[in-house]
């Protein structure tokens, strides 16, 4: 068995760990602590750290949102875990904005 074979499985095997995160969504000037689960996927991370701005201090717009760590997009499917992502790591959701909309 390869090394990321086993690895994917001890993921799998593991319950849930709680996985705090500095995040900054869109436009906002303020960086929250959002906690999350290294079961939840990146589309749950954006909606956590939407929760906290989107309508309050950054206007809520009808567009997917997407999040950057470590200046890479990571795919909606991905779950923490699979992504890498770790205790306060840091974390930007932005709209996912089609070219020419502001």
């Amino acid at each position: 068995m390869t090394e990321s074979a086993t690895t994917e499985r001890d993921l799998q095997d593991q319950p849930p760990q709680l996985v705090p995160l500095n995040a900054i969504f869109a436009t906002d000037f303020v960086q929250i602590l959002v906690p999350v689960t290294t079961a939840n996927t990146i589309r749950e991370v954006a909606a956590a750290v939407a929760h906290h701005v989107e309508g309050k201090r950054v206007r809520a717009l009808a567009y997917e949102k997407v999040v950057f760590h470590r200046g890479r997009r990571l795919p909606p499917e991905l779950t923490v875990a699979e992504a890498g992502i770790v205790p306060h790591d840091h974390v930007r959701v932005e709209y996912d904005l089609p070219k020419g909309a502001k």
